[in-house]
């Protein structure tokens, strides 16, 4: 019978907030059967703020929590590589205002979620089976999930760029795939826009060890991790703002030029239109299995793990 999983113990990170440049320290910690996923504010008397989409604030170049004021930024990346890896239930703890970026990838969040091993739960999992279409369009861009049998996902972008241009992936969800395909794929940006955005108060924390990094014609701070990288990270980012439905998709998804705003229009249109949807057991046996079984769980620091 597929079951919920948490953590078995707390894992460690440490490191910049890409928009705000804050450096702040994440733990993650084991939480009960049926409780998700909380922030909680460390430096605001351990206030928490659910990963659900009542709590939707921001979804400009990141995603973005808030309730009665107290704000959690960029939570996408940490959100994706705990779907990704089948977490259901966890306490993120953190002691400033945006979540860490690390590498940039979801794969920092991984090696901790593997690190602190994850534990299956005496409660069957639930999943959101989609029963009937539901497509969002905004200009060009465009989101739709359809009726499936698994979860699955197509995305596809186009930037008129060299290196870029016209990308499509398609993926089926397991914790198996999402680690090897997508939890590497790292955000990434211009010089083009760099001045612009740090006059809007973003990528104050954006460095070339922390983002794929492109001026007119290449990549200017080393190799590509896939040639597609670009728009795995697109899909990465997707499977973190649809986790804010609060219990894994039974869909397929696809997506093209959406973006964080139409990600979570989806959300919410969805939890409004219940017609579209309908609560389901699990039917499926999900691995939990870590990847590594470290001794103790290591601290990470801007990507790199002490002891």
């Amino acid at each position: 019978m597929p079951v919920e999983a948490t953590l078995a113990r707390p894992a460690t990170a440490q490191g910049a907030g890409l928009h705000s440049g804050a450096v702040a320290r994440l733990r993650l910690l084991p939480a009960p059967a049926g409780s998700g996923i909380q922030f909680r504010r460390t430096d605001l008397d351990g206030f928490v703020v659910e990963a659900r989409a009542a709590n939707i604030a921001k979804v400009s170049y990141a995603t973005s929590l808030m309730k009665k004021g107290v704000f959690i930024s960029t939570t996408e990346h940490l959100l994706s590589a705990l779907v990704g890896t089948s977490i259901d239930n966890v306490v993120a703890e953190i002691d400033n205002l945006e979540v860490p970026i690390l590498d940039g990838s979801a794969l920092p969040f991984v090696h901790m979620i593997d690190a602190a091993r994850p534990k299956r739960q005496n409660r069957q999992r639930r999943v959101i089976e989609i029963v009937a279409p539901l497509e969002l369009r905004e200009g060009e861009k465009f989101i739709g999930v359809y009726p499936a049998a698994s979860y699955c996902l197509q995305y596809a972008i186009n930037f008129p760029h060299p290196v870029i241009g016209r990308q499509t992936f398609a993926l089926e969800l397991t914790p198996e795939s999402y680690r090897k395909e997508l939890a590497p794929a790292r955000t990434f940006g211009f010089l083009a826009d760099f001045d612009a955005m740090r006059r809007q108060g973003l990528i104050r924390g954006g460095r070339l060890d922390n983002a794929v990094v492109l001026d007119e014609r290449r990549v200017v701070n080393g190799d590509l991790r896939f040639p597609d990288e670009f728009v795995r990270h697109k899909m990465l980012d997707l499977i973190g703002d649809l986790a804010l439905l609060g219990a894994p998709l039974q869909a397929e998804v696809v997506a093209d030029r959406a973006g964080h705003a139409l990600h979570t229009a989806l959300v919410q249109r969805l939890l409004a239109e219940k017609r579209h949807w309908r609560w389901r057991e699990a039917a499926a046996p999900v691995s939990v299995t870590a990847a590594t079984t470290a001794a103790a769980a290591p601290v990470y620091t801007d990507g790199a793990a002490i002891r």
